[in-house]
């Protein structure tokens, strides 16, 4: 990795940080610690980073309210963060819905402590992964049933109307969009966009697939592009021309 990666790390516990930073810094990223949740929000604003390590239990402002603020505040929007900078949770909350109510907000990813730092580290290698430039340059926009999607620019409209996605909701639908009409179950859906085991959160699959009906149909509830084949998992499906 590029020592141009800079993830910030945010923990009330300077242990964690520390530990977080070493191994971080061994796979050559650049770390920058904040302790609470405004200072967070402070050096986002100031830095931009590229990955964003947030702890949930944070006292003040949790990291569900920093995830919240950032994908959605008007304050933030210059800076395109809403589907640009990923977030991975970090909580000792073990609850499913917990883990839900995280990756409904936007995040990308939910680690649950304790947690091994190698496990980490591969976490936010996997939510990294991004075509290269010279591999984006020589890829062409795909156009299915209404939808296109630019790779390079990572930009996706639905009848010509522009669709702001999360990075790893753009990861999904690019994966789907490669594959139509392929049946995918969820941990096969885990394994190729998040690029590895995701120990069982196949509710993670089921959050981004919810999210992305929400932004590409007309009627979320019943669905024309991503459809669920019962039983198995999910496929794209594109629509038949009239």
């Amino acid at each position: 990795m590029s020592k141009e990666r800079r993830i910030l790390v945010v923990d009330d516990e300077r242990t964690i940080r520390e530990v977080v930073r070493r191994y971080l810094e061994l796979e050559g990223f650049t770390v920058i610690e904040a302790e609470t949740g405004p200072q967070a929000l402070s050096i986002v604003y100031d830095s931009k980073p590229d990955l964003i390590v947030l702890d949930v239990m944070l006292p003040g402002v949790d990291g569900f309210s920093i995830t919240r603020r950032l994908r959605a505040n008007r304050e933030y929007a210059p800076l395109s963060l809403d589907g640009e900078i990923p977030i991975i949770l970090l909580t000792a909350r073990t609850n499913e819905v917990d883990r839900v109510a995280g990756l409904e907000l936007g995040a990308d990813d939910y680690i649950t402590k304790p947690f091994s730092p190698r496990e980490l580290v591969a976490r936010v290698k996997a939510v990294l992964r991004r075509t290269t430039a010279a591999e984006a340059e020589s890829e062409r926009p795909l156009e299915i049933g209404g939808i296109t999607l630019d790779p390079r620019s990572r930009s996706v409209s639905v009848q010509q109307r522009a669709v702001s996605l999360t990075a790893k909701e753009f990861d999904l639908l690019q994966f789907l969009l490669r594959h139509p009409r392929q049946v995918f179950d969820r941990q096969q859906l885990l394994n190729q966009v998040w690029g590895y085991e995701f120990y069982g959160y196949e509710s993670t699959v089921t959050v981004h697939v919810r999210r992305l009906r929400e932004k590409l149909e007309e009627n979320p509830s019943k669905p024309s592009y991503i459809q669920t084949v019962w039983g198995v998992g999910y496929k794209f499906e594109p629509p038949s021309p009239e």
